[in-house]
């Protein structure tokens, strides 16, 4: 019989994406007495702890220049984003008459621009 080979990245990616859907469902059960909102935030903590736990996962599994590739490909759409976002909040600045971004007496609009540094 052929010995087990060596566990791959991806063996231990699925380990721990099971080990955190273990702990959320154990985190989820203590739970019950807690208020709605305690819950929500407890299950975004615990989807957030399971997303980073991928990601780090990913980044050593991942070759650095395909790493640097993924970071400016999010970078790209989070400024693509961005720039969705000021198209919409532009055309509400825009709309007439008591419209929710109807311009004040004072000629603006009441929107500012907030820097990203």
């Amino acid at each position: 019989m052929p010995e087990p080979a060596e566990p791959t990245r991806i063996d231990e990616l699925r380990a721990r994406l099971r080990d955190t859907q273990e702990a959320a469902t154990r985190l989820a059960e203590e739970i019950p007495h807690t208020p709605p909102q305690a819950q929500a935030q407890a299950a975004a903590a615990d989807e957030i702890g399971a997303l980073v736990s991928v990601l780090r996962t990913l980044r050593d599994a991942v070759p650095e220049d395909l790493w640097e590739q993924i970071r400016e490909i999010v970078r790209q759409l989070l400024l693509l984003l961005r720039a969705l976002l000021d198209l919409i909040v532009e055309r509400m600045g825009d709309e007439p008459n008591g419209a929710p971004g109807a311009r004040r007496p004072g000629g603006g609009s009441g929107l500012q621009d907030i820097p990203i540094a």
